[in-house]
């Protein structure tokens, strides 16, 4: 008999061990390489003693992967989903089961990174191209981007890209129609504050008496009217302004499209093609506009390029990384996208294909012809006369429709006193419609659905008038017409999904961009009803598992963090920094500082910085760094004096962007808050902090954390992602709060950044699990093994190629920059061949060109095994081997490994084989390739041939034929 207790065998089987790639032994090794003898003693190497802290997390003992989903199930129960109506751009759906087990459930589609190394991410994007395809149809426009984050922050994204390409430069007013969504309106103005702005809300139709650059409608508008706003598209334009229509992709399958109508830009959530509402998200919104505007869409654009050997190849055009590129001056500051989601959406637009979404789109139309009918049979007055899928109404006993309602777990829209909203999906049935006029009308209403549904087929009801029907035909492309059994569906899902290297793969060692284990248990409740069906919008005693979920989630956060206020709205880290931007200035404006409007940036920062102070109509001012990567001290204390009582903010990583704990970080925030300014910390490297020092700690007044980054939500392929925001105390009341549902803790003026009270909140779950299952120990130890990865892969690599910075003891923290200049100046050979070269030895490139030009960015992570790591360790030892062949003139610059990678299976079996390495070296340069390859599917692509002749849209059928 073993002598080990019950407490050390269940220690044994903690989820902190499958979290954490390296096992004991492996640790060991590891250390003593570093010449460290324990975690704790390397973490005091490498963290600065000024703001190391013993172990202070209060969020208890790591709980196994089976107590905590029974404990998070517990929570999920105590939501109540309501069969919703609510409609107001949530809409319940049917997501194709071979879409969400393959798909949503399927770590090849939801562990990949964003497809900056295109030769390794054809599938998904080829789904995000269908997507654009689909986009475009819909809306009748020439240009789609590859999605936004939901259609709000869309819609404020329109007004920017209106201003910038409206001929009417004199005017500063942007008109929003009144019966646009209230979520929608309240963003757009939140953004229009600090643009400068003014924002006149009314009635459509007397936007032309106002002198604006652009205007917003929408089309069916939020009580479900149909107008024809072509007339009125055409006058605003005639004025010289820019008309976005904010409109349903589901509706556009039957009316005639906004683009047609004249339209510049058109908007929306693609949420109702099978992505669940989830609470408010995450959603793909869609965007298109006209294609002489191409310069100034936000966001990615997909294109149709050419590969080395001339075949038609996909990448991501123009808008690729702009925001690092041009920082301040990028059109946006978004830096991520809703990949995942759109893939979904565009996934459902194939499997149904055109015929398919008619059926869906014409079921709920006749379904609320009947609905319509039978209400007005009855007397009730509808303040609709043409319509979709919503109906606005007036009722006598409206305590008695709302008691009748809640009975029947019934959620209509109210709408005001004695009126309410009602918005048929693709969800509702025939029993769904009887149950409706039940709750509505009394159970004595005596209405048969069957004979209604005669009567609506005998066109007593004209609700679609004939110049709004759609003509045009829709999805003509082969891809949405050859996959419509699930055979065919699930072939081709695979067959994208195979041409992409994600995290199932092996590791991608981004920096700054955390790609760890997104565990399986993790994922696993973001599918559950409890939290997959419910409206952002219901009644928030409906939510309780939501709000004890996001009110648990917030105060480990907020001990993780040092912080003392907690906002989960901002759907994306880009969000959370503009977020966090806006509580600062709003902060000074309460004080009577509203002149502070100078924003401090180091040079190494994220490019999303200045994009994001650039959003609050801030003045940039860049902070050098010193030759060790930290800020300079005194280039800081001398901008800081030159700002004076215009300084608002620093803007600061922490470790830097140069992947080090810089010693003087306190004295950086004592400088700003001296000059009475805040400090914005942002949170890209929480993985190095988390359980060893916080930001409020360190003297940071807020942060936002990418939950798909530190705590393990996935970036699905270029999103979603979660950006919430902590502050500390005097922050608190300038957080976001929402038009719909009000946010306790926060003032209720404020404005919303955001569709959805809290954001993306179906995928809290993710980031709730992670923390509870590593518990108070796990989060600690795992900043000290992504410290441990990351200085023994630098160890490793420093013989072969310079570390470009280091901090105390020589250590790097959890990331470390490789210098590839010097091979450069040797060889000839670039930070891109060496990216390109690393497919080759299937592995993704880490972080390129990126804070410093001409190197590569490594983070590991704690998930990585000392395996993983050696086998990426010998893979870069081998290519720098590869490199000094061409340097020594072995090989010729133009002709070698590394210039012609990656390598295809095409290049292998070409009998025109005329290279002086053999086929061999090529695709299986190390004995551990041939182990497990990963075949690039196009080689290396033309980047200059895509941006100069740009493609947006599927291939034409002739390539298909």
């Amino acid at each position: 008999m073993t002598s080990t207790t019950l407490k050390q065998l269940e220690h044994q089987d903690e989820f902190i061990g499958r979290h954490i790639g390296p096992g004991a032994d492996e640790q060991r090794d590891m250390l003593a390489a570093l010449g460290a003898d324990s975690l704790e003693a390397l973490t005091k190497d490498t963290v600065p003693g000024a703001v190391l802290r013993d172990p202070f997390l209060s969020i208890g003992e790591p709980q196994s992967e089976r107590d905590a989903l029974a404990r998070l199930r517990e929570i999920a129960s105590k939501n109540r989903v309501f069969k919703s109506y609510i409609g107001m751009g949530y809409y319940d759906t049917l997501t194709p089961n071979v879409i969400l087990r393959n798909v949503l459930e399927n770590p090849g589609w939801y562990t990949a990174y964003t497809p900056y190394q295109p030769e390794v991410a054809q599938g998904r994007l080829e789904a995000l191209l269908n997507f654009q395809q689909m986009t475009m149809d819909l809306t009748g426009l020439d240009l789609a981007s590859a999605s936004l984050l939901d259609e709000a922050t869309a819609a404020a994204e329109a007004m920017g890209m209106a201003k910038r390409v409206s001929k009417n430069k004199k005017s500063n007013a942007f008109y929003v129609a009144d019966n646009v969504f209230p979520q929608t309106i309240d963003v757009v103005k939140t953004r229009a504050e600090y643009f400068g702005f003014e924002v006149i809300v009314g009635p459509a139709r007397e936007a032309t008496d106002h002198d604006v650059f652009g205007a917003l409608l929408q089309y069916p508008d939020r009580e479900g009217q149909l107008h024809n706003i072509e007339q009125l598209i055409g006058e605003l334009r005639d004025n010289n302004a820019i008309v976005a229509v904010a409109s349903d992709l589901m509706s556009l399958v039957l009316l005639k499209s906004p683009g047609e109508m004249g339209a510049d830009m058109v908007f929306g959530s693609a949420q109702r093609f099978g992505v669940p509402m989830g609470y408010g998200g995450p959603h793909a919104a869609f965007f298109a506009t006209r294609d002489k505007f191409k310069r100034s869409l936000p966001g990615r654009i997909i294109g149709v390029s050419k590969d080395s050997r001339g075949n038609a190849a996909l990448r991501m055009a123009m808008q690729t990384r702009e925001q690092h590129i041009r920082r301040e001056k990028a059109n946006s500051n978004i830096c991520t996208a809703q990949v995942l989601l759109a893939n979904m959406a565009s996934f459902y637009a194939v499997y149904h294909g055109p015929q398919g979404l008619k059926t869906i789109a014409s079921r709920i139309h006749r379904l609320t012809d009947i609905v319509a009918l039978g209400l007005q049979d009855k007397g009730i007055k509808l303040h609709t006369s043409h319509w979709f899928d919503t109906l606005t109404f007036s009722v006598s006993d409206a305590s008695d429709v709302l008691a009748r309602a809640k009975a029947a777990e019934i959620n209509l829209r109210v709408d005001g006193e004695g009126v309410f909203g009602l918005s048929i999906d693709e969800a509702k049935t025939r029993a769904d419609v009887e149950r409706l006029f039940d709750v509505i009308l009394g159970s004595e209403h005596g209405l048969d659905v069957d004979t209604l549904d005669g009567r609506v087929a005998a066109a007593e009801v004209e609700s679609i008038p004939a110049a709004l029907q759609r003509e045009s035909e829709i999805l003509t492309h082969p891809v949405f017409n050859r996959y419509h059994s699930e055979t065919n569906m699930l072939r081709y899902i695979k067959q994208l999904e195979n041409k992409d290297l994600a995290l199932n793969h092996s590791m991608i060692s981004l920096g700054s961009c955390t790609m760890k284990l997104n565990a399986t248990a993790e994922m696993i409740p973001v599918t559950w009803p409890e939290f997959a069906q419910l409206h952002p919008f219901c009644p928030v005693d409906q939510a309780a598992g939501y709000q004890e979920l996001i009110g648990t989630l917030s105060d480990w956060l907020l001990d993780i963090t040092g912080y003392d206020a907690m906002s989960m709205q901002p759907n994306s880290g880009a969000q959370g920094e503009y977020a966090g931007l806006l509580a600062i200035q709003k902060y000074h404006e309460s004080r009577g500082d509203a002149h502070r409007n100078i924003c401090l940036i180091p040079s190494s920062a994220h490019g999303t910085n200045p994009a994001s102070a650039q959003m609050m109509n801030m003045k940039v001012v860049v902070v050098d760094c010193d030759k060790h990567g930290n800020v300079d001290i005194a280039d800081l204390k001398a901008k800081a004096a030159d700002a004076g009582d215009n300084l608002s903010c620093l803007m600061v990583t922490y470790p830097s962007t140069h992947g080090v704990y810089e010693e003087g970080i306190r004295e950086v925030c004592e400088v700003v808050h001296s000059f009475g300014g805040q400090v914005y910390m942002d949170g890209a490297n929480m993985n190095a902090q988390v359980g060893v020092t916080s930001p409020g700690s360190i003297g940071s007044d807020v942060s936002h954390l990418n939950l798909h980054k530190t705590f393990c939500i996935p970036h699905g392929g270029g999103g979603p992602g979660m950006g919430p925001i902590g502050v500390k105390q005097h922050l608190a009341e300038f957080l976001p709060n929402h038009t719909q549902i009000n946010i306790e803790g926060t003032a209720r003026a404020n404005g919303a950044v955001s569709a959805a009270p809290y954001g993306s909140a179906s995928i809290l779950p993710i980031s709730w699990m992670y923390i509870v299952m590593m518990g108070s120990r796990g989060l600690r130890q795992a900043t000290e093994v992504a410290i441990l990865n990351a200085n023994y892969v630098a160890k490793h690599l420093s013989p072969h190629f310079p570390i470009l910075y280091k901090g105390r003891n020589d250590r790097v923290a959890h990331e470390c920059i490789i210098d590839l200049r010097p091979l450069k100046d040797a060889s000839g050979i670039s930070e891109m061949d060496v990216a390109k070269r690393l497919q080759d030895y299937g592995f993704h490139s880490p972080t390129m060109s990126f804070p410093v030009a001409g190197t590569l960015m490594v983070e590991p992570t704690e998930s990585e095994s000392k395996a993983e790591l050696d086998r990426f360790i010998e893979a870069m030892v081998s290519i720098k081997q590869e490199a000094d062949k061409v340097a020594s003139g072995e090989w010729s610059a133009d002709n070698n490994p590394l210039h012609n990678a990656p390598h295809t299976l095409a290049d292998i079996v070409d009998n025109n084989w005329d290279r002086p390495y053999s086929r061999e070296l090529a695709a299986y340069p190390v004995a551990a390739v041939s182990v497990d390859k990963f075949w690039p599917t196009v080689n290396r692509i033309d980047d200059v041939f895509g941006d100069r002749n740009l493609m947006c849209s599927c291939p034409p059928i002739e390539e298909y034929r």
